[in-house]
């Protein structure tokens, strides 16, 4: 077999393959030989039939099976030979096969050739602050005053801002498609409500009906309404206004909590939680933005789709989880995939430093240590370890496993050799 690689760049490499006749000829006759004894052919009895007539009877099928059992094997050969490892399938083409006649194909593909990821001590790290003033608690007692609003009744007046209220409400678009609802509860103010929507309520009071247009911009996020005109006719049924807890004992009481000043140091103590994991998820991102400055090449293109693809893929199941259908969603998903371009190509190149630096110091696992990331996210997800790990063995995610807790420890090390500023 003969080969001739060629450098497209760093990364990506193409190989031509030539496999000489007489291993194409001998594959073509035992495939053939295969195809002899399930064949029926006309004139002949079972398993009979001459190879000749077998190979211009199914020459295409023929050769499509001896395509499929050579390349792959020759590529593996191949790089093998070479010492290289393609980080993806190969893309194969140009391909040419016949009877009596070389196998010749091209394969591009995408390998990680060895780097130096640099001294880790020169990476500076910019330590956040982590400290919860009185301001912060008070603004997260408001959000549970918020939480706790009652919506009573209102009498004598009509529609007013910050009332919520609750209309039978139908929607007539240019085409004359109807769409109606019964008691609907509309916040006034809410962000939701169409550009206009809510000036056409005030003022009017409970038994109230009347219609109206909305023109929706051209630039209105929801696609299928942007630049369009629908008709809307609204009834007032009744009017609320949200009522506010009062900030006291008795509030913290309802929360579970003995006094207002306990609700207090808890808010506190839960703030300040979440602001170092705040700081940790800051930290981490510093952490990789210069672990992937540290990629001496251009991340392979690959891998940039394939963690594109992946963020794509959770941004849509996202949506689904708030019962949100991708596909009606007014979203652009070519503008979006671009979007997602130079974060995908800096997670995948700060990905790589690592494992680099993971195969130079010899970073490993062991078996306890898998065991034990397998009962935590068991006790997490309430299943149980050995129900996680078989789903695991069967999807051949223990490998995964593996990897992550190597990367962790990976960065537990850079962290390690880091200067922390203050």
């Amino acid at each position: 077999m003969k080969t001739e690689f060629v450098d497209v760049n760093e990364t990506r490499k193409n190989v031509r393959v030539e496999i000489p006749s007489d291993v194409v000829d001998a594959e073509i006759d035992r495939v053939a030989k295969d195809y002899s004894r399930k064949a029926r052919v006309p004139g002949f009895r079972p398993g009979k039939a001459p190879a000749r007539v077998i190979k211009q009877r199914y020459r295409d099928q023929i050769l499509h099976d001896v395509l499929h059992d050579l390349v792959p094997r020759a590529v593996d050969d191949a790089l093998r030979e070479r010492g290289v490892e393609a980080i993806d399938t190969p893309d194969v083409r140009d391909v040419t096969i016949d009877e009596g006649q070389p196998l010749t194909f091209t394969a591009s593909f995408d390998t990680v050739p060895p780097f130096d990821p640099g001294d880790l001590t020169t990476i500076a790290i910019h330590k956040p602050r982590v400290a919860i003033d009185d301001q912060a608690v008070d603004g997260a007692l408001q959000r549970l005053r918020d939480r706790g609003a009652r919506h009573e009744p209102v009498e004598g007046r009509g529609v007013d801002h910050g009332d919520t209220v609750v209309v039978d409400l139908e929607r007539r678009d240019a085409e004359g498609k109807v769409d109606g609802h019964e008691n609907v509860s509309i916040e006034m103010g809410a962000k939701a409500n169409p550009p206009g929507f809510d000036e056409q309520l005030m003022g009017l009071t409970a038994g109230a009906s009347k219609a109206f247009d909305i023109q929706y911009p051209a630039d209105y996020p929801i696609g299928e309404l942007a630049n369009t005109t629908v008709t809307y006719t609204v009834k007032v049924n009744a009017l609320k206004r949200r009522v506010l807890p009062e900030l006291d004992d008795e509030f913290a009481k309802d929360l579970g909590l003995d006094s207002l000043d306990a609700l207090r140091a808890r808010v506190r103590e839960d703030l300040e939680h979440e602001a170092k994991h705040a700081a940790e998820r800051e930290e981490r991102g510093e952490l990789m933005k210069q672990l992937a400055s540290k990629l001496p090449f251009d991340a392979p293109a690959s891998l940039v789709e394939r963690e594109i693809d992946h963020r794509i893929e959770d941004f849509a199941r996202r949506l689904m989880e708030q019962n949100v259908d991708p596909r009606t969603a007014g979203i652009n998903w070519g503008d979006f995939r671009e979007s997602q371009r130079e974060v995908a190509r800096e997670a995948v190149a700060s990905a790589l430093v690592l494992d680099e630096i993971t195969r130079r110091e010899q970073i490993g696992v062991s078996e306890d240590e898998i065991t034990q990331e397998i009962e935590r996210y068991a006790e997490r997800t309430g299943r149980t370890p050995a129900a996680v790990r078989a789903a695991l063995e069967r999807e051949g995610g223990i490998s995964r496993v593996a990897a992550g807790l190597r990367r962790e420890k990976s960065i537990d090390l850079v962290m390690s050799r880091a200067k922390i500023l203050t």
